[in-house]
């Protein structure tokens, strides 16, 4: 990394709907979390250059119910702002994704700290996603959302609602307004006041390839709002070469020297033979804007293509960063904050680090197609060069029990390098499928596994290829199965909404539901040279 430039992007891997907010001299990013949990992480930064991760908000199951929710689905967009000494977070839980409905409600919490103590939850309204709060100049706060219309015939994306919060009463007042209507598809809307017009930023045009950002403005809060004459503030539909392809989504900040930046989100695709394929998913990136002599927002290095490097704030020496953790030892008694769970907490019931010391113990549960409690913990794919690799203790008994390595995008697309019984032949490593939906086991890739006392697993990516290996020994390695199309783990393939990002983890099941133990060693990502 330059001193003095922002790499991009500052969150690799999974990190969607970046919101941003300065308090003082740090700044806070908040993204999307969708069905896993914990949900919404949080980093801060105090040069915007270097970024730590700190914690996550939405960790108690209070303030999150997942249960049972859709792939893709859950924790949609959540935005962070500041006011009146309180940091407040509101955000959406959306529950169906199907046409025509999407049943979703909107709640805020809020915090004298970033680090907490959270308020409850406030249940705020269910006419659509993509809730933002403005805090005005005369102490009013307004909620905005996307007005979404599931009738035949109509619009989905309805416009943009406004609506007063009384925070005494903890409750939206007076009646919702729509603001502004388009052609476009528009959502992620929120509003900025500077020079005496109140600024509207809006996402444009899906979370694809035609993803940009959309600006508008006006006198007065309610409107009538006009949009920018020059179109998109920033997208990338119109150079498919770019290295920064679907960007949109955005956010600005203002730093003290007041120089502005704008987060957003973007993805690195990877080629394939059936067209490139982002298997990162989204992540986050910022980017320097200047303001026009006429009020209007512009990228600072011109154009409206996302920049992969551009300059750090002025005047700020970068700060001291910890690198990221490689490997896990699971030598604490707590899971480590760059693991997430599926819907549902880590519980002692089938997650413990202390049961066996220096182990992280799963306890099967359900099957990898369940919505509900799935014994799988994971983390973030960053790079599509690395080798992920583990070890586990695990002696099944029976067909029903499995335990191992596997490459994650949701209940209907993953690889899984799993050890299980097989009657006549015992302990048994093999690679299961499930691709969109299809499920199937490889019966060219069994290894028998009965003399190892332990057993090395490892993934090893390699752009759009994944391989699977084995080892008894952690020194001698055999591969297992075929190479797989690592691409299939992107929002890009299959016919279904997908809108999260590989993930590389553990698991364990127990279909018969005495929930035998898998005892893992360590866990460690190594990226490999050239890694993106």
């Amino acid at each position: 990394m330059i001193v003095g430039h922002i790499s991009n992007p500052v969150l690799p891997g999974f990190h969607p709907d970046p919101s941003i907010v300065r308090v003082g001299a740090e700044y806070f990013l908040a993204t999307s979390t969708f069905e896993w949990f914990p949900g919404v992480p949080v980093h801060r930064s105090t040069d915007l250059v270097h970024w730590e991760r700190a914690g996550h908000i939405l960790d108690r199951p209070e303030l999150l119910d997942l249960r049972g929710v859709a792939d893709s689905a859950g924790v949609w967009a959540p935005s962070l702002s500041h006011h009146e000494g309180l940091f407040w977070l509101v955000y959406s839980i959306v529950r169906t994704i199907g046409h025509p409905y999407k049943d979703v409600d909107n709640y805020l919490i809020t915090a004298p700290s970033i680090d907490g103590p959270w308020s409850e939850p406030v249940f705020l309204n269910s006419s659509g996603f993509d809730p933002s709060f403005f805090h005005d100049e005369d102490g009013r706060s307004w909620l905005l959302n996307i007005q979404w219309d599931p009738r035949d015939g109509r619009p989905s994306f309805a416009g943009i609602l406004l609506q007063e919060y009384d925070a005494d009463k903890r409750a939206l007042i007076g009646q919702p307004r729509t603001i502004l209507t388009h052609e476009e598809l528009i959502e992620g809307p929120n509003v900025y006041r500077r020079d005496g017009w109140y600024y509207l930023m809006l996402a444009e045009g899906g979370t694809g390839w035609n993803h940009g950002i959309l600006m508008a403005r006006s006198r007065e809060l309610t409107g009538p709002y006009e949009l920018d004459p020059d179109g998109s503030l920033l997208t990338t539909r119109d150079a498919p070469e770019w290295p920064l392809q679907k960007a949109g989504h955005g956010e600005l900040v203002e730093t003290p020297e007041g120089e502005w930046y704008l987060a957003h989100l973007a993805s690195r695709p990877v080629p394939t033979p059936d067209g490139p394929r982002c298997i990162l998913g989204r992540e986050t990136c910022l980017q320097r804007v200047t303001w026009t002599d006429d009020g209007w927002l512009r990228l600072a290095g011109g154009g409206r293509r996302p920049s992969p490097e551009v300059p750090a704030p002025t005047g700020v020496e970068p700060g001291p960063v910890a690198p990221p953790v490689a490997r896990d030892d699971f030598d604490s008694l707590s899971l480590g904050g760059s693991w997430s769970t599926l819907r549902v907490p880590a519980t002692p019931d089938w997650l413990t680090l202390r049961e066996r010391p220096g182990h992280l113990r799963l306890r099967g549960r359900q099957s990898t197609h369940s919505r509900f409690d799935q014994s799988l913990v994971a983390r973030r794919l960053t790079s599509v060069r690395c080798e992920v690799t583990t070890v586990v203790d695990f002696h099944p008994a029976h067909f029903s029990q499995l335990a191992g390595l596997i490459c994650w995008y949701d209940t209907s697309t993953h690889f899984y390098l799993r050890l299980s019984h097989v009657e006549g032949r015992g302990r048994v490593l093999g690679v299961v499928l499930a691709d969109d939906g299809a499920y199937g086991e490889l019966p060219d890739s069994e290894l028998a596994t009965d003399a190892w006392p332990l057993v090395y697993l490892r993934a090893r990516f390699d752009g759009a290829e994944l391989r699977f290996s084995a080892s008894p020994d952690g020194t001698v390695w055999q591969t297992v199965g075929p190479v797989l199309d690592a691409s299939k783990l992107s929002d890009d393939y299959g016919d279904r909404l997908r809108f999260t990002g590989a993930f590389v983890g553990i698991c364990a099941q127990d279909l018969g539901g005495t929930r035998t133990p898998a005892d893992f060693d360590w866990f460690e990502t190594r990226e490999l040279d050239g890694g993106q």
